[in-house]
């Protein structure tokens, strides 16, 4: 039975596109301005996600000032050319014009910058179909993804019980459970199943192909 959410959030970076390349390209960038070596690349795909505020200083310690300086420089590589270098994951286009076609609201959650996350997003060729994109700002210091999903439930007046929140990290199955909402992973991103399993996704999709088949069947 076709039963589709009528509120579907999607996590943006190893969710709907391949950022890796741009995100560790900035990275690159940042710390070699700052004079210090970037951790271990397992290291780094775990830093995909989380805001730098949480990440940064796993290397940096608590040296306010050098985190600081190591975003601004990492946001000004990734303003110039690192937003753009990122692929689409097969398959996510067809699932998101679905759940359009079947009357669901698509909006993204993600704790990338909202200046990027807009941009990504508007240069999505399905991005006229995304109806908001929840994203933070220069002051968030944590994982936001609780509190933007909250908002969304909010702006689109959608019972939690309706609505479906779709990631690659546990930080996103975290917010879902949060608010009661229905938390999937997806295995392809930069989090490990194991990862979402712990963090007690209500389904784990292999494949585009297997989200749209949790997605579009009754719960």
């Amino acid at each position: 039975m076709r039963t589709p959410p009528r509120l579907a959030l999607f996590d943006l970076d190893g969710t709907l596109i391949d950022s890796q390349a741009g995100i560790l390209g900035s990275l690159r960038h940042a710390f070699e301005r700052i004079g210090a070596q970037l951790p271990e690349p397992e290291i780094l795909r775990s830093w995909i996600g989380p805001p730098f505020h949480v990440t940064f200083p796993q290397v940096l310690g608590d040296d306010t000032e050098r985190i600081e300086t190591a975003i601004a420089h990492y946001r000004e590589h990734y303003s110039a050319t690192g937003w753009a270098q990122h692929e689409l994951y097969p398959g996510m286009a067809e699932i998101i014009a679905e759940l359009d076609a079947l009357g669901s609201r698509v909006a993204i959650v993600t704790t990338k910058h909202e200046t990027y996350a807009r941009r990504i997003a508007a240069h999505l060729p399905y991005g006229a179909r995304i109806a908001h994109v929840y994203a933070t700002d220069s002051n968030t210091k944590h994982s936001a993804k609780a509190e933007m999903i909250a908002r969304a439930l909010a702006d689109f007046a959608v019972p939690a019980n309706e609505a479906v929140m779709i990631g690659d990290r546990h930080f996103d199955i975290d917010g879902a459970r949060a608010n009661r909402v229905r938390g999937i992973g997806v295995a392809w991103g930069f989090g490990s199943e194991q990862e979402l399993r712990d963090a007690g996704a209500h389904a784990i999709a292999h494949s585009p192909a297997e989200l749209g088949e949790i997605l579009l069947t009754a719960a």
